[in-house]
């Protein structure tokens, strides 16, 4: 049972970021291999396969939310990647960044929209097409 979680967590987590499991177990295989896979199991097994809601909407909530936290800042990077990796624009991701200024004030949508700038430039250097 647990295998069958890992494996579908790796499938989905693969869908918005095609090196993330490898990337997990490269940083965290040596000192917290259990955290990997918690990462994996949890939210990618079990939440993100949940009907009601597709990758986009997903990616939407989780730069909401971690960009609301205001001190996440490589999960955010994250997800802002696996954003426009699923469809999302840059232009909707900064709309999103500053709506969160109302709720989660604005040193964090400003913290946020560093974040996002910082993932634009890298995904221009790259020459990374989607969005």
């Amino acid at each position: 049972m647990d295998q069958d979680r890992f494996e579908r967590g790796s499938e989905m987590l693969k869908e918005v970021d095609s090196q993330a499991v490898e990337m997990l177990a490269e940083t965290l295989g040596d000192i917290a291999p259990d955290l990997a896979r918690y990462t994996i199991e949890f939210p990618f097994g079990d939440i993100y396969l949940r009907r009601g809601l597709d990758l986009k909407s997903r990616e939407i909530a989780a730069v909401a939310a971690l960009t609301a936290l205001g001190n996440a800042a490589p999960q955010l990077k994250f997800h802002i990647n696996a954003a426009l990796n699923v469809g999302c624009t840059r232009q909707e991701i900064i709309e999103l960044i500053i709506q969160m200024c109302i709720y989660a004030g604005f040193p964090a949508a400003l913290n946020g929209m560093s974040v996002a700038k910082e993932v634009f430039k890298e995904r221009t250097n790259k020459n990374v097409t989607k969005k």
